[in-house]
């Protein structure tokens, strides 16, 4: 395993108590630094993410579809310890599976509010401190269906392109600082996302990755750490492909 520095450094992960958000947690806390975790439900984290320890962690209940919860959110980071330096935007939800002409336009809604305007939120809101120390590293989980769209989840394709859009112009318009925003477009990991869509969906997705496989959680943290590190100096605005050779463009 690759090794980063991250001591004195601290990431604000959203979606962090569980899947890929709380893999990310625990490879950085191990690389030294403190973890933020940003999720809806912070009663029960997983063991990686409660064994970090309460020295460098910090549980906070956000809902990253509310503007006014995430700036609370980096309120309470900023009291604990003083700055947000690392940003990974985990949080998201799948929607129904179901036609675009049947998709139900509250799904539809709610799958926006919380991938779309909840990347827009966090960065909004981490950017400002980062732009003033000249420093900071965005991380946005994406998905290859967001290049490619998925049939029947119109909602999270969309959702997912929309954040791949939003990467490439933030990384352009912060590209005179030191601070670095890119993207990743996994296939599918097996996380707690699997229980919003049904079995035939699952294995639509995996029938499409030559590998044969779904990504693990490990595997997408070994690129994640490299891009929050500070040795990513130059890369910014860019797509990082994780779909097991189905993405071939």
């Amino acid at each position: 395993m690759n090794s980063y520095d991250f001591k004195g450094q601290v990431a604000a992960i959203t979606g962090g108590c569980n899947g890929i958000g709380a893999a990310v947690a625990e490879r950085l806390a191990a690389s030294g630094a403190s973890i933020a975790v940003w999720d809806m439900d912070v009663s029960s984290p997983e063991a990686r993410v409660a064994a970090i320890g309460e020295n460098r962690l910090a549980l906070i209940q956000t809902d990253v579809s509310d503007l006014a919860s995430v700036e609370a959110a980096m309120a309470a980071t900023e009291a604990r310890f003083g700055k947000v330096d690392v940003l990974v935007n985990s949080a998201g939800i799948a929607g129904p599976t179901s036609t675009l002409a049947e998709y139900p336009a509250e799904a539809w809604r709610k799958v926006q509010e919380v991938n779309v305007d909840g990347t827009f939120n966090t960065c909004r809101t981490v950017t400002p401190g980062m732009v003033d120390r000249n420093y900071g590293r965005i991380v946005n989980v994406a998905s290859i269906a967001g290049k490619e769209g998925n049939p029947n989840a119109s909602a999270y394709s969309a959702s997912k392109a929309a954040v791949i859009a939003m990467t490439k112009s933030l990384g352009k318009e912060l590209a005179g600082n030191d601070i670095a925003v890119n993207c990743i477009t996994p296939a599918a990991a097996k996380t707690r996302i699997f229980d919003q869509v049904s079995e035939e969906f699952v294995a639509f997705m995996l029938s499409k990755i030559p590998r044969g496989r779904f990504v693990t959680v490990e595997e997408i943290t070994n690129m994640v750490a490299w891009m929050a590190s500070a040795e990513n100096s130059f890369t910014t605005g860019a797509v990082f492909d994780l779909s097991g050779g189905r993405a071939t463009y």
